[in-house]
């Protein structure tokens, strides 16, 4: 049914299920069978285009919320990160979440702690009390993190970071690959006198930096330990590396 805040006017000017129902001349309950996906067998399909009809004529929309409520679910799914929303550098795990969930009929809800732990633990809060389907925590940059209170209450995922207890499944970049398949494109090229500049003893680094030795290993050659070079992760520490 389409529940009592579909019953009556909201008082704002905003179209109920049952204007649309006196409109296309059927029940209210014909009305809810439609949008809540029950009319295949239900209703005949020219009843089914009348009810349409009405509803594009009045602008009439299910409210979102009831819906969810009725169905336990929003069709929306939180997005926590510590500074990615800020940063000109993320925008493609956003927009990958973004067109991903569009893609299957869900909506992000994007919250930018700043990195500030108690806000990371209110917004989650936040996302439990309007209740999402799931939540995503993402981090700028990958390493082991602290996981947010109450993020083990939905289902959760963790996108370039790793919990520090192990609990939640995340999606890191594959590092170790990235620095076996430079280091071969060099190898391929002829070269064979290699360094590297890396960044600091984060994850993706170490990684990167194994999959560079693995590339060198399989030919037999040996990069001298002065050739790795260890800075900051900025462009000014990358060119006094090298």
């Amino acid at each position: 049914m389409g529940g009592a805040e579909e019953s009556r006017s909201t008082g704002t000017g905003r179209p109920t299920s049952r204007d649309v129902a006196r409109l296309a001349g059927v029940s209210h309950t014909a009305v809810s069978f439609v949008f809540n996906g029950r009319a295949e067998g239900n209703l005949s399909p020219a009843t089914q285009e009348r009810i349409r009809e009405a509803a594009a004529q009045l602008g009439y929309r299910p409210d979102p919320v009831a819906r969810g409520l009725r169905r336990r679910r929003t069709a929306v799914i939180g997005l926590v990160t510590d500074e990615i929303a800020s940063s000109p550098f993320a925008g493609r795990l956003l927009r990958g979440a973004m067109e991903t969930a569009w893609d299957s009929d869900h909506l992000i809800l994007t919250v930018d702690s700043g990195g500030d732990p108690a806000k990371e633990d209110a917004a989650v809060a936040e996302l439990l009390d309007r209740r999402v389907d799931g939540i995503i925590y993402a981090a700028m940059s990958l390493r082991r993190v602290r996981v947010p209170e109450g993020l083990h209450r939905t289902h959760s995922v963790l996108a370039n970071c790793l919990p520090e207890d192990d609990s939640l499944p995340a999606v890191v970049p594959a590092e170790r690959a990235g620095g076996r398949t430079a280091a071969r494109l060099l190898l391929g090229a002829g070269h064979r006198r290699l360094a590297v500049i890396g960044g600091l003893d984060d994850i993706a680094s170490v990684e990167r930096t194994r999959g560079f030795r693995d590339a060198l290993r399989a030919e037999g050659v040996t990069v001298p330990g002065e050739w790795i070079v260890r800075g900051g992760g900025e462009i000014s520490a990358g060119y006094a590396g090298a």
